[in-house]
């Protein structure tokens, strides 16, 4: 409707200026008289006339008096001017050279032409309009129709050559790349793989936690392949209408096979793809009906091997045994969180482009930043140089890149957000136990920054490093982290014999640790046995509900296996804050004077002389139920 209002609107102003020049240029702006011939014959036997211009049948005639007065006359076509006057009783000689000039002019030009052009263009505007309705009738009824059509991209030679990127411009996943790269060479070279009877797999799902590069990949070998990369999301093909979802995929198939050689791929599979058999909307279920047709596009009767399917998803858990079967998704890739040395390749290609100092160290940054994916130090590189330009810097520093690590991990500073000097001195002495704690106890992480500046929803935080990346977590490391947790409730019973809620977010840490460890790990006095089956409630999204597979008495024997392992890791906790209070005290006053701690000036406070000897002191500290020989 909006459209058509602006087409009405466009061939109004086009008719109001047609108007307005036909009115202009063919009315005349003066009024000029008309005479008889007769008329004319007289005024040139009376010597009125100075001069006469002849143009077809069209004569104008300039008189000698009136300051330039005008008149018109008409005479017959194809009859000689001259030879009327003389027939109408002119005499000779009043119309010789010297007594009127006689002037012929060809007839034609704009005004002539232009009247009956501008009639034309009068009646054609309203059949313009009319078509213009018309059309705009029947593609609205065309999109009304249109429900069935796939919404696929086509990407590659013919899509968009200035967003190409490769295999180069993806850090890492070398192991992805090696399966990408087979579907690539035999769809290129087919023969290469058929002589020797192995068969290309039909589909590949790529796996991956979010951020991990499963899209980049795919445009990826769009950029490398030459053949068409049709994509579209896994939501294109859920519709308010029945039967919508099975029609786009099979007019998406139809349109890859006469495209074949060709990919397909289909991001966010989990959105069509969960599993069946939830007794939820029936089995008319309109999304189940989507992946029905999926599963018989990709293996069904007709099965056409120019036209391979790669997937993309986060939820692998959640997917229809029957997509995974050999046949359809026959090969899947596994893409995981990038290692030190990936995560600096990563860090360079996203720094192109950006002007860095010379002193600016990607390593260190990939030191910092364990657990992080791809997207995140895409996120960081850029928080980086939006930093950068608001201090009105034209490179960015390394300053501004390991600022840009604790507002990617917490969020922005909160300056605005002032602790009154009870608060800050609570956070203070809550974040000195935490430090103090992971410092005292074994298989922890180095201490790398303490700070007491709100960031995001957090009043202070303490951050820590890891000295190797580690896949495997022991038993030792889980209690260390859950007394880790604790130490921050601790010091604030121990200095102000008073808890606060800032320590709401550690407590459900550790409970919810400490129950993994039983219920999961199988780490604790009930033996090696995982309690409980998860399962997913569709209707409720991203909710968990837990099927419990054991008896009440077993449930009574876990919660008391998880009040022990808090009680126990308390006890730790609150024993190295007694052992260890001065420097506690220490660590703390020093928080609340400079408000954030680096990790060489925590360091040195460590390395005191009375950090000495309360290092002594706590040798002989054993955690229960652990075989800790000694606290370095």
């Amino acid at each position: 409707m909006k459209k058509l209002i602006q087409n009405l609107l466009i061939v109004f102003l086009i008719l109001l200026i047609i108007s307005a020049v036909f009115a202009l240029l063919v009315q005349p702006f003066e009024s000029v008289k008309e005479i008889p011939f007769s008329q004319l014959v007289e005024d040139i036997n009376q010597e009125k006339v100075e001069k006469i211009t002849v143009a077809g049948t069209n004569i104008t005639i300039f008189y000698k008096d009136g300051d330039g007065l005008k008149a018109k006359s008409q005479k017959e076509a194809e009859v000689d001017f001259i030879q009327v006057l003389l027939n109408l009783g002119v005499e000779p000689e009043k119309i010789s050279p010297e007594k009127v000039k006689i002037e012929y002019k060809k007839e034609g030009g704009f005004l002539t032409w232009f009247g009956p052009l501008s009639l034309i263009l009068i009646f054609m505007l309203p059949l313009l309009l009319f078509w213009m309705i018309f059309r705009q009738a029947r593609t609205g009824a065309m999109q009304a129709l249109d429900f069935t059509k796939a919404k696929a991209k086509l990407f590659g030679a013919e899509g968009h050559p200035k967003e190409k990127i490769t295999f180069e411009d993806v850090a890492g996943l070398e192991e992805a790349k090696e399966e990408l790269k087979e579907v690539i060479d035999f769809l290129k070279n087919p023969k290469k793989f058929l002589a020797i009877g192995a068969r290309i797999p039909r589909g590949v799902l790529l796996l991956g936690p979010p951020g991990v590069g499963k899209t980049m990949l795919a445009r990826a070998v769009a950029g490398e392949s030459n053949v068409p990369f049709f994509h579209v999301s896994g939501s294109e093909f859920v519709e308010l209408f029945v039967g919508v979802g099975s029609a786009r995929v099979r007019d998406l198939f139809s349109t890859a096979k006469k495209n074949a050689p060709s990919i397909l791929f289909i991001d966010e599979l989990d959105a069509i793809g969960r599993m069946r058999g939830t007794g939820i909307g029936g089995g008319h279920d309109e999304r189940e009906q989507t992946l029905n047709q999926i599963l018989v596009e990709m293996d069904g009767f007709e099965r056409d091997t120019h036209v391979i399917v790669i997937s993309a998803t986060n939820r692998g858990d959640v997917l229809d045994p029957a997509l995974l079967r050999p046949g359809r998704f026959d090969r899947r890739v596994i893409l995981d969180l990038p290692d030190i040395n990936e995560r600096e390749d990563i860090l360079k290609i996203h720094c192109r482009g950006k002007p860095l100092t010379l002193n600016v160290n990607l390593r260190e940054i990939a030191e910092r930043t364990p657990g992080f994916s791809g997207a995140d130090l895409a996120n960081l590189v850029n928080e980086a140089a939006i930093l950068a330009a608001r201090r009105n810097k034209h490179q960015v520093y390394q300053q501004e890149l390991l600022e840009s690590i604790e507002k990617v991990l917490l969020g922005p500073e909160r300056k605005s957000h002032v602790l009154t000097k009870k608060e800050k001195e609570i956070a203070a002495y809550h974040e000195a136990g935490h430090a103090l704690v992971s410092a005292s106890l074994p298989e922890t992480e180095p201490i790398r920054k303490i700070s007491i500046i709100a960031r995001g929803l957090a009043a202070g935080y303490t951050l820590k490093m890891p000295v190797e990346e580690r896949r495997i977590k022991k038993k030792s490391e889980f209690v260390s982290e859950m007394a880790t947790l604790l130490g921050g409730y601790c010091a604030e019973k121990l200095k102000f014999d008073e808890i606060t809620t800032g320590a709401a977010n550690d407590l459900e840490k550790a409970s919810l640790l400490a129950r993994k460890l039983v219920k999961e790990y199988g780490m604790s006095s009930l033996g090696p046995v995982s309690f409980g089956e998860k399962e997913e409630l569709v209707f409720l999204g991203r909710e968990i509900s837990e099927q419990r597979n054991y008896s009440e008495e077993i449930a009574a024997k876990i919660d008391k296996e998880v009040s022990r392992f808090i009680e126990e890791a308390q006890k730790a906790a609150q024993k190295i804050l007694t052992k260890r209070r001065k420097l506690l005290d220490k660590i703390a006053q020093a928080l609340i004077e400079k408000e954030t701690i680096e990790r060489e000036e925590f360091e040195n406070l460590m390395r005191g002389s009375e950090g000495k000897k309360e290092i002594k002191r706590i040798k002989k500290f054993v955690i229960p139920h652990l075989k800790i020989k000694e606290v370095k």
